[in-house]
């Protein structure tokens, strides 16, 4: 055998040798991301909204009823508290809220309610003129910054939908164009069968939970809070066309509340 023959049968075997490790390669990474993808119906069942998210274990495996801070039942999702931040009492969540109100300089908005989990604190604002609600904030316990809650929030408001979307800037939102959209507030399920929806996605994805006794209406959608044994342990929501339920996962431990 000739050396130039040589040469060309090593090329060959380098080209042929690459080749296989770029098959292997990408027949590895796809079984791989088909073994993630096996997961997606689970999350979708969590959601019911059909998109992967964190699951019922938490972006971190933290069960779903862990103690430990940052987990429980509403763990991971990017909200979470950091260890060393002490979680907001009732009344800094009230007035951080207060504050992002007053930018947005619409004298409709309220605040409604108030819950402090130890990940943060949520904020329910409504309509003073229709009792409507108008959005969800959470509230950084660390920063005490406020943004617009994720979710059916940003994904289900037919009506401050685009505001959600925006970062509230020195003029507040409304100076920037983002004003409310003209549309009902019926929907096409009404509170109890919201209720009942939810109880059903309960029933089945978290047992031993249940629906509290009043489901709150915002613009497309519903919020309800979740049960166990009487006491809070987090809430979900649900579409109001299509009874589509959607739990949040970033809360963390329910620590108190208070109406307004």
């Amino acid at each position: 055998m000739n050396k130039a023959l040589k040469i060309v049968l090593l090329v060959l075997g380098i080209v042929v040798l690459a080749a296989g490790l770029v098959f292997a390669g990408t027949w590895i990474g796809r079984r791989t991301a088909g073994g993630t993808t096996l997961q997606v119906p689970a999350a979708a069942m969590l959601y019911g909204t059909g998109r992967r998210g964190p699951g019922m274990m938490g972006n971190d495996g933290a069960g779903m009823m862990d103690g430990g801070r940052g987990h429980g039942m509403m763990g991971g999702y990017g909200y979470n508290n950091p260890a060393s931040a002490a979680p907001l009492t009732v009344d800094q969540a009230y007035q951080q809220a207060g504050e992002y109100l007053t930018a947005l300089n619409n004298p409709d908005l309220k605040i409604a309610e108030v819950m402090v989990f130890d990940n943060n604190a949520y904020v329910r604002v409504v309509e003073q003129s229709t009792g409507i609600g108008a959005f969800e904030l959470l509230v950084n316990p660390a920063t005490l910054a406020v943004t617009p809650e994720p979710g059916p929030n940003m994904m289900w408001n037919l009506k401050y939908a685009a505001l959600n979307h925006q970062e509230k800037g020195m003029m507040g939102l409304a100076a920037s164009g983002s004003l409310p959209a003209d549309v009902s507030a019926d929907m096409a399920l009404s509170p109890a069968e919201a209720l009942q929806a939810a109880q059903k996605y309960l029933d089945s994805s978290l047992p031993g939970t249940q629906t509290a006794a009043d489901a709150d209406p915002f613009y497309g959608y519903y919020t309800i809070d979740i049960l166990r044994d009487g006491q809070t342990v987090g809430m979900l929501s649900v579409n109001g066309t299509s009874g589509q339920v959607f739990l949040h996962t970033w809360h963390g431990i329910f620590i108190s509340s208070q109406d307004y």
